[in-house]
Formats: C-alpha cells, sequence, structure tokens
C-alpha cells in the first residue's frame, strides 16, 4: 500500500480547496525533506482507520482518541496553531444555545437537551461534560443527550430546536460563522477551558522521520499563501508533546465526579 495522508477535521466543503493547496505545499516540503508522501489526501477512508493505518505519514486528529486509542499507535508530530484568540496549539470549545433561549447559565441546562458531534470528540462532547462538572453538575442535569455526527449538524440542530446546547471546537465556529447560516440565531453561552487542540500525527514506523516531517510542515505552513491561511485559519505550529495532552486524559476520568444535579 502507498502513503497515505489525511487532514479530515476541518474539511468543510467550503474549505477542502484550501486543504488541498495546504497539502500540496506538505507534499513538496515533506518529499523535499526525504519523506514519501501522497500526491492527494485521503477523503473517501474512515478517519479512524486512516489514523491506525501503518502507512500513515500525516493525519491529524482530535486529541481524545489520541490520548485514549492511538498513542501507542502513532507518533505525535505536533499542533497547529489556529487565529482563536488562544495559545499557540491550543483550542477551546463553545457553548451555543439559541439566541432567544432561555437559558443564561448552566444551572440553566436543567432538563434540556445536548448534542454532540461524537462521543469520543474532546470538544464537542468531554469539554462539555468536564465543564458542568467543573460548575458543580452531572450529565443528570440534561434530560437527554443527541448524536448528530458533526460539529455543523449540531450547530444546525441547535438552530432548528432539535437540541438545547451544544459544544463546538472554536475552530470550527469561526468557521461556521463564515459558512454556516445557521449561526445567525445561535449565541454562545459559555467557552470552556484550553487544551492542547488538534495534534498531527503519523505511523509509529515514521518516528525516526519526525524531524524531517516538522521541519517539512514549518517550511510548508511558512510557504503559503495569505489567503490560504486566512482561509484555514493558519497561524504556526506548535511541537507539543504527548505529556502537555495528559490534561485531556486526566479530564475525560474526572468526569462524572459530581453529584450536584439541579440549581
Amino acid at each position: 500500500m502507498t502513503a497515505l495522508a489525511s487532514l479530515p477535521m476541518y474539511d468543510w466543503p467550503e474549505t477542502q480547496y484550501f486543504n488541498d493547496k495546504l497539502w500540496d505545499a506538505l507534499y513538496h516540503s515533506l518529499n523535499d525533506h526525504g519523506v514519501e508522501a501522497p500526491k492527494s489526501l485521503a477523503r473517501e477512508i474512515d478517519p479512524m482507520t486512516i489514523w491506525r493505518n501503518p502507512h500513515l505519514v500525516l493525519g491529524q486528529t482530535c486529541g481524545l482518541p489520541f490520548v485514549n486509542l492511538l498513542a501507542q499507535e502513532t507518533a505525535l508530530i505536533g499542533t497547529p496553531a489556529y487565529d482563536i484568540e488562544c495559545g499557540a496549539g491550543s483550542y477551546y470549545s463553545v457553548l451555543i444555545v439559541q439566541e432567544d433561549a432561555d437559558i443564561h447559565k448552566i444551572s440553566d441546562l436543567e432538563g434540556k437537551t445536548f448534542g454532540y458531534n461524537n462521543s469520543m470528540s474532546q470538544s464537542g462532547y468531554a469539554a462539555f461534560h468536564y465543564h458542568i462538572n467543573a460548575a458543580g453538575f452531572s450529565k443528570e442535569l440534561l434530560s437527554a443527550e443527541q448524536h448528530t455526527g458533526s460539529h455543523r449538524s449540531s450547530i444546525k440542530a441547535v438552530a432548528s430546536a432539535q437540541v438545547d446546547v451544544a459544544a463546538i471546537d472554536a475552530v470550527s465556529w469561526e468557521l461556521a460563522n463564515r459558512h454556516e447560516p445557521a449561526t445567525a440565531t445561535i449565541r454562545i453561552l459559555d467557552c470552556t477551558a484550553p487544551t492542547p487542540g488538534l495534534p498531527f500525527i503519523t505511523a509509529n514506523n515514521h518516528k525516526t522521520m519526525l524531524k524531517p516531517i516538522r521541519s517539512a510542515i514549518i517550511e510548508a505552513m511558512a510557504s503559503l499563501d495569505e489567503s490560504v491561511r486566512d482561509e484555514l485559519l493558519l497561524m504556526g505550529f506548535a511541537q507539543t508533546t504527548e505529556q502537555d495532552y495528559e490534561v485531556i486524559k486526566s479530564r475525560f476520568k474526572s468526569m462524572g465526579t459530581s453529584t450536584k444535579k439541579t440549581s
């Protein structure tokens, strides 16, 4: 099998052209550094399948599956930095509700329905539950949880009152403000504490190539046209470590410890 690459996390229809421009720069830079890379991104394969593939050269995953499932099978390269007013390599989630909803604090979520993209999502699921736990509430504050399948679907579900609240990572929220009309009827209820963002990974058998891979990424990002960086919100690249991501694992383990249920 040939080398594989995947950047699925922010690959919206409106950004695919720019992700292809990013990959083109990465492809040439990786090959210049002696790293064999595919000419195009793999978009037709399930992300988890790609992330665990031994031929993965570069992929972007979520912090929660990385710490819980992938850390032993992949090597962390680092983390892109995005223009979201957060520390380089970090991100946070916004908790969103309908503009006219009578929800103004966490306790107002009592009896409400929470919409989430995936139960293995740090930004869309774990961050929300950690946040309400930190406020003194457990998931029993809610009446129900509803799987939506994606951040964009969660935004639409809030706008259409299918769910009352959702957690959207700050990069997706900014993309939605640019490309998703449903945001017009939504407001931010609260923001979660920052955690390390969506990491770039490579298969374990490429671990000896981490230094040239990192160099190739940094050089490729520096070479991008300003329009591409703006459309993808890219600002740079942070050399994060596995230790940086331990906060996600510890917060995930702490979820559900609060005993307070209602206001």
